[in-house]
């Protein structure tokens, strides 16, 4: 799918349109790539069960082939029918900081590891409800750039370059998720940012 513009939509934040949502969805579902916002940072939304949109994605941002993608997610279920299980750890995780700016990498039934995000964004939920497939969604910039906050962001990178973008104004946090993989013991911060590192680490040592 090449496109000459971005199609942007400006959708509220607090309330978004049923049938923007919809849009959106149906065109992450049939392989497109949508930037939507969340309350870190914007993301570009993935189906990951179209291999050739995940490979198109990878192109786009310049990003490094093989690096994983985080899988978004609306609800705890998701996690079970992506092959992990919830842990203890996760459990106590999910129930402190999500929805929230926190990644969990969580080890696979099928082998390997899967990082999960549920944001605390309104307009992000409905969009991962509403595709139903399994969302990746990396930040919206260029690898290596620093990550977009705002619609105008998202196009100085990319327009042109994804279909469409889901305007709902700046990111109301403005900085990346931390990212913890609690698939090894003890648990590894692999990336400390929104929330700290010590808040996590107290969580999990909880008993």
């Amino acid at each position: 799918m090449s496109v000459s513009k971005t199609l942007v939509i400006r959708v509220d934040p607090e309330d978004p349109d049923e049938d923007i949502i919809s849009y959106a969805a149906t065109a992450v579902r049939s392989g497109g790539i949508v930037a939507f916002p969340t309350e870190t940072v914007y993301g570009l939304a993935v189906n990951l069960s179209d291999k050739r949109a995940v490979e198109r994605l990878y192109g786009i941002k310049k990003r490094i082939r093989g690096k994983p993608l985080t899988v978004h997610i609306a609800d705890k279920e998701s996690i079970n029918k992506m092959g992990c299980r919830i842990t203890k750890r996760a459990d106590r995780l999910i129930g402190r900081f999500w929805p929230g700016p926190l990644t969990i990498i969580l080890a696979s039934r099928r082998g390997g590891k899967v990082g999960f995000r549920m944001p605390a964004n309104r307009v992000a939920l409905e969009l991962i409800k509403a595709a139903g497939v399994p969302v990746g969604a990396p930040s919206a910039n260029l690898s290596g750039r620093a990550p977009a906050t705002r619609a105008s962001q998202v196009l100085k990178y990319l327009d042109g370059r994804i279909d469409m973008l889901l305007d709902a104004g700046p990111s109301a946090v403005g900085k990346e998720s931390t990212v913890v993989d609690i698939s090894s013991d003890p648990p590894v911060i692999l990336r400390e940012a929104a929330v700290a590192a010590g808040k996590i680490l107290k969580e999990v040592r909880r008993r």
